[in-house]
């Protein structure tokens, strides 16, 4: 059979069944239909995760794979991990930002990400001054040096991300984007807002 015809008819197969649908929905149908069909059979004794479970399995691997190629790359940069080079971006991003903006935004805990600015600022990539209006408060800047640095790091990073994506095509690409932003802004902001929450209390937050 032609492909375009039965292309066509696997479209009217499924807007019969599905009536109001739209192409989004068929091509993920059909996306669907495809890994079921290459799903491998395992054994009932094996502990299984569902359709949720395997969603962030397949994130987390692909994460932990990042940042382990992502830490190889920076070598020779002047950064140790990609979490630097993520703080340093804050503070360029946002024209100087106080300490715990920069620690949150990147998801890491105020402990942790002040010993990373310490250790930054040891290395002199940044450096902190008093706000004008609040002595109170610390800005961060980053360094001549510092500048360099994320220069020279930010080729380093595009590169692991072109290598991590070139199995997907650029279309694929704005698909995962599109299909995954929502899961990420949902959840922007509470880091700092939870953090001081028992899993149940957020769990009932974020499902309402």
């Amino acid at each position: 059979m032609n492909k375009t015809v039965e292309l066509v008819k696997l479209w009217g197969d499924y807007e019969e069944q599905n009536p109001g649908c739209n192409l989004n929905d068929f091509f993920r149908h059909q996306l669907m239909a495809k890994a079921a069909d290459e799903k491998k059979a395992k054994p009932d004794w094996q502990l299984r995760p569902g359709i949720n479970g395997k969603l962030m399995i397949l994130i987390r691997r692909i994460g932990k794979y990042h940042m382990v190629y992502s830490n190889k790359a920076l070598e020779g940069t002047g950064l140790d991990q990609i979490e630097e080079f993520g703080i340093l971006v804050t503070i360029f991003n946002q024209v100087n930002p106080i300490k715990s903006e920069a620690i949150y935004n990147n998801i890491i805990e105020l402990s942790s990400g002040t010993n990373m600015l310490n250790r930054l600022k040891k290395r002199e990539l940044i450096t902190e001054y008093e706000d004008i209006d609040d002595k109170r408060i610390k800005r961060l800047k980053l360094t001549a040096l510092g500048e360099e640095t994320l220069g020279k790091a930010k080729v380093r990073v595009l590169e692991v991300a072109r290598m991590m994506t070139s199995a997907l095509s650029e279309e694929d690409k704005q698909l995962c984007f599109q299909l995954l932003n929502p899961v990420s802004e949902k959840f922007d902001g509470t880091f700092q807002k939870f953090k001081s929450k028992g899993f149940d209390e957020i769990f009932e937050a974020m499902m309402k």
